[in-house]
C-alpha cells in the first residue's frame, strides 16, 4: 500500500498547495470504525454507505459512489416529511450482492408541536446493488397505519468529483471546474470538466419521476392508503450516455444479471463448512468478500486490494491474496500472473521507478495520476512484487501442474529474474534492496511502507537503499520456483542454476541476518551494511518461503509467539520490546491477517501447526467481535482481554483482499493441505484443528479436472480423514 510520502530525512512532509506531490497517507480526520459503512463493489466501481444508507460525506469520509478513482456521487441523503429516518437494520447479503437498509418514521410534530404521525408507522426499505457502473436503488414505502398518511420522501444529491487522493488528504492547487446541471423530465446530469481535459458526468434517473426536481434535491408526495406499498427506482450513472427506460425494469434486469454474476465466479472455489457456525459465517464472507474483490481484466480474475483506498490493481496484494488462496481457487492466481505480465515494465522510468523486469505496484485512473500530480499512475515502487511473481507462478505450477500457462508468460519469468539481478540487487553484494528513482516516490517500498517501518534499536530510521529480510526470502522462493518451472520444461542445467542459487542466498541469509541476541532475523540492512537489530514479524516470513535453516525455526517460533509480539490476537508487526512500538500505529506494532496467515504458513511448513493452530484461534477470535465477521486490513495491537474484543484501526479498509484470505489460508496451514496433480494426490501432512473446530467438510477440491470432497473430523485425540466423494482419477492421502 502507499502510505507516507517522506522526505529525503525519512520524516513526513507537510502537503501545501505549491507540492508537486502531496502526502498520500490515510486521513484519520474521520474514523471509519465510528460509522461502520457498508460497501458495495462491481468491477471497478465501488460505494460507501453509512447504515441508513445514506452518503454524508465531510473531511476525510470516504462514503460516495466511485468509478476509477473518482467520487462520482458524494452526497445522498433521504428524508421523510423532512427528518431522516430511523435505522431499523442495515445488512449485507452473504454474498455481497446487495445492500438492503431497514428504515421508519420517527415521531413527526407539527410546528405547533402536535404530533401529526406516530413512529413506526411508515416503514421504508433501500435495496442497493451495483452493475455495469451503475448504482440502482428500489425505495420500497410502506404505509402500516389504519388511516391513509401522506409522505413527503426527499432524496438529497450532490457529486464533488473529488479524485481519491484529494480525499486521502491531498491538496491541489487548482481543480477543474463544475458543469451547470441538466435537469430533465426524470433525471438531471451532473459534470465536470477536469484539468486533464476530460469530462466526468453522473446522472440520476428516477421511476417515477419526481414532483419536484431541483440541481440538489428529488422531492416525491405519497398518498399512502392504509397498507399500501410504493417503489421509486433510482439509478445513479457513472459516465452514462444516456438515460434508459423504464428503470424499474432495469433494476431487476441487473439485479439478476449481477447475481449470476456472483455466483459464476465464486462457484469455482472450494466450499467449507465446518461444525462451528461462526466460523462458517467468516469463511462464508470471506468468500464472497474475496469475489466482489475480484475484477475482470482481459487476462482474467484480479482480486482488487480493498476498499476504499485500494480498489485497484496493486502487484503485491494480489501476488499474497493468490497465494493464500491458490488452493481454494487456482483461476486467481491465473489472473494475477497474466494480468501483472501484461503490465510489467519494459524501459526505464524514474517517475514510476520503472525498470525493466519490474512488477507493478499500483495503478490510478484517476484526474491527479493522469496529471501526475500523484506518481501511482502506472507505479513500480515496490521491491517485492517482482519476485512474488515468480514464486507465485511456481506456486501455480505445483497446484495445478498447468505447464502451458507458465509457457506463455515464461518470457515475462526470465524478465523479472534478470530485474533481480540487474536491478535488484543494486551493489552486488547478494542481497535485494530498495531505494526510491526520485524524490516523489515511496521512501519505504516493502509490504510495510510506511515512512518508519524501518529502524535501528535506538529507534534511528533506517538509511537506504534497504535490503529487507522478507524481500531476501521472496528471492530465495522465487528461485526455487524457477528451478521448478525450468526442471518442467526439460532444462535440468538451468533449474540445477538456480537451486545452487537459492541455497547460497539462504547461507547468506544465515550469516547476515540471523541475530543469536534477538532470538530471530534482524529487521534488515540499511545502506551502509548495518542491521536493523529489530524484532518483527518479517521474521515469519523467512519461514514462509522456506530459507530458513531447521535448526533456526525453534528459536525463531519462540521470538514470534513470545508475549512481547503474539498479543492473544495475532503477531504484532512490532513487539513491545522495540524502540518504535505502538499498537495504535500501521506498521509498527499492529495486527495484520495476512501478515499472520503468511507467518502461520511459514510455522506450518517446518512442523509447528500448534503455533498456527493459535494463530489461527486468535484471528478467528477477533473476527467473532467484528461487524459481519469481516478481518479488515488490520487492528490495533492491543493484548487481548478476557471478554473483551480487539481494538480497531480507525481508517482500515474492509474489505481487504488479502486480509479476507487469510482464514482461508489459515485453514490450509493446520490441515496440512498440498495438492500433487501429477500423481493425482491430495495429501493432509500432520493435519491439526485448532480448538474451535471439531469437523471440516471441504468440498469441490478441483485438480487436473476432477474434484474431491472431504471431511476432516476429530475423533478423541485424533484426527479422521475421509474422502466422501470424487469426480476423476484423485486419491486422498493422510500422513502423521
Amino acid at each position: 500500500m502507499s502510505s507516507v510520502l517522506t522526505n529525503s530525512d525519512g520524516a513526513p512532509t507537510t502537503p501545501t498547495p505549491s507540492s508537486p506531490v502531496a502526502q498520500f497517507f490515510i486521513p484519520a480526520t474521520a474514523s471509519l470504525q465510528e460509522r461502520r459503512p457498508r460497501t458495495l463493489k462491481q468491477g471497478d466501481t465501488f460505494a460507501v454507505f453509512d447504515h441508513n444508507g445514506d452518503a454524508l460525506s465531510g473531511p476525510g469520509s470516504p462514503e460516495g459512489l466511485f468509478h476509477r478513482d473518482t467520487r462520482y456521487l458524494s452526497h445522498l441523503s433521504l428524508t421523510i416529511n423532512g427528518k431522516r429516518p430511523m435505522l431499523l437494520s442495515s445488512t449485507l447479503r452473504d454474498d455481497n450482492a446487495t445492500l438492503t437498509c431497514d428504515l421508519t418514521n420517527p415521531d413527526l410534530f407539527d410546528d405547533k408541536g402536535k404530533l401529526i404521525l406516530a413512529h413506526d408507522l411508515i416503514h421504508l426499505r433501500r435495496t442497493r446493488f451495483l452493475w455495469n457502473t451503475n448504482c440502482f436503488e428500489r425505495l420500497t414505502v410502506k404505509n402500516y397505519d389504519e388511516q391513509p398518511q401522506q409522505a413527503r420522501i426527499e432524496i438529497g444529491f450532490g457529486a464533488d468529483f473529488a479524485d481519491l487522493f484529494e480525499i486521502r488528504g491531498t491538496v491541489r492547487a487548482r481543480k477543474g471546474r463544475s458543469l451547470p446541471a441538466v435537469i430533465q423530465k426524470d433525471g438531471i446530469l451532473l459534470s465536470y470538466f477536469g484539468l486533464d481535459e476530460r469530462k466526468r458526468s453522473t446522472r440520476l434517473s428516477f421511476d417515477p419521476a419526481p414532483d419536484t426536481l431541483a440541481s440538489d434535491l428529488a422531492v416525491f408526495n405519497l398518498c399512502l392508503a392504509p397498507h399500501e406499498t410504493r417503489s421509486l427506482f433510482i439509478e445513479v450513472g457513472c459516465d452514462q450516455a444516456e438515460a434508459r427506460e423504464p428503470k424499474h425494469l432495469s433494476f431487476f434486469l441487473a439485479l439478476r444479471d449481477a447475481r449470476r454474476a456472483l455466483r459464476a465466479s465464486s462457484s469455482r472455489a472450494a466450499s467449507i463448512a465446518t461444525s462451528n457456525e461462526i466460523f462458517n459465517e467468516v469463511a462464508r464472507r470471506s468468500v464472497s468478500d474475496l469475489y466482489m474483490l475480484m475484477t475482470e481484466t482481459p487476462e482474467g480474475p484480479y482480486p482488487y486490494a480493498g476498499i476504499p483506498w485500494f480498489s485497484t490493481v496493486f502487484g503485491r496484494d494480489a501476488l499474497i491474496t493468490a497465494l493464500e488462496t491458490l488452493w481454494l481457487d487456482p483461476q486467481i492466481a491465473r489472473g494475477v500472473l497474466g494480468h501483472l505480465a501484461a503490465n510489467q515494465a519494459t524501459e526505464f522510468n524514474p517517475a514510476s521507478d520503472a525498470e525493466p523486469g519490474k512488477i507493478l505496484h499500483e495503478v490510478r485512473y484517476g484526474e491527479m495520476a493522469e496529471l501526475g500530480e500523484v506518481p501511482f499512475r502506472r507505479y513500480y515502487g515496490s521491491i517485492d512484487s517482482t519476485p512474488m511473481f515468480v514464486m507465485l507462478a511456481g506456486e501455480y505450477l505445483k497446484r495445478t501442474a498447468d505447464l502451458a500457462t507458465v509457457e506463455t508468460i515464461l518470457p515475462n519469468l526470465e524478465a523479472a529474474l534478470t530485474w533481480i539481478d540487474e536491478h535488484g540487487d543494486r551493489d552486488g553484494d547478494g542481497f535485494v534492496e530498495y531505494g526510491r528513482l526520485t524524490e516523489e516516490g515511496l521512501i519505504n517500498q516493502a509490504w510495510k511502507d510506511s515512512h518508519d517501518s524501518v529502524f535501528h534499536a535506538d529507534g534511528a530510521l533506517a538509511k537506504g537503499p534497504i535490503a529487507i529480510a522478507e524481500v531476501q526470502a521472496y528471492v530465495y522462493g522465487a528461485w526455487q520456483a524457477a528451478a521448478e518451472i525450468f526442471r518442467s520444461l526439460g532444462r535440468p542445467e538451468r533449474a540445477a542454476k538456480f537451486l545452487a542459487r537459492a541455497e547460497g542466498l539462504r547461507r547468506a541469509f544465515d550469516m547476515s541476518f540471523f541475530d543469536e541476541e534477538l532470538g530471530t532475523y534482524v529487521l534488515a540492512l540499511d545502506g551502509d551494511k548495518r542491521p536493523c537489530r529489530v524484532r518483527s514479524s518479517n521474521a515469519g516470513h523467512a519461514l514462509f518461503t522456506g530459507i530458513a535453516y531447521p535448526e533456526r525455526v525453534a528459536v525463531v517460533a519462540r521470538t514470534l509467539m513470545a508475549a512481547s509480539s503474539f498479543c492473544g490476537w495475532g503477531v504484532r508487526t512490532i513487539p513491545t520490546t522495540e524502540p518504535r512500538y505502538n499498537p495504535m500505529s500501521y506498521h509498527n506494532g499492529s495486527i495484520w491477517p495476512h501478515d499472520n496467515a503468511m507467518i502461520a504458513s511459514g510455522l506450518a511448513r517446518y512442523g509447528h501447526r500448534a503455533e498456527a493452530a493459535r494463530i489461527f484461534e486468535g484471528l478467528f477470535a477477533a473476527s467473532t467481535y467484528i461487524d459481519l465477521r469481516r478481518l479488515p486490513e488490520l487492528f490495533c495491537g492491543m493484548s487481548r482481554q478476557r471478554a473483551q474484543g480487539p481494538t480497531f484501526y480507525p481508517v482500515a479498509c474492509s474489505p481487504q483482499a488479502w486480509a479476507a484470505a487469510a482464514p482461508l489460508s489459515l485453514l490450509q496451514s493446520c490441515l496440512g493441505l498440498e495438492f500433487d496433480p501429477r500423481a493425482g494426490q491430495i495429501s493432509f501432512k500432520q493435519p491439526r484443528l485448532p480448538s474451535f473446530l471439531n469437523e471440516v467438510i471441504l468440498r469441490n477440491l478441483q485438480m487436473g479436472g476432477g474434484s474431491a470432497d472431504v471431511v476432516i473430523a476429530r475423533s478423541g485425540r485424533h484426527l479422521v480423514i475421509d474422502a466422501i466423494g470424487h469426480q476423476g482419477e484423485i486419491t486422498v492421502l493422510t500422513t502423521a
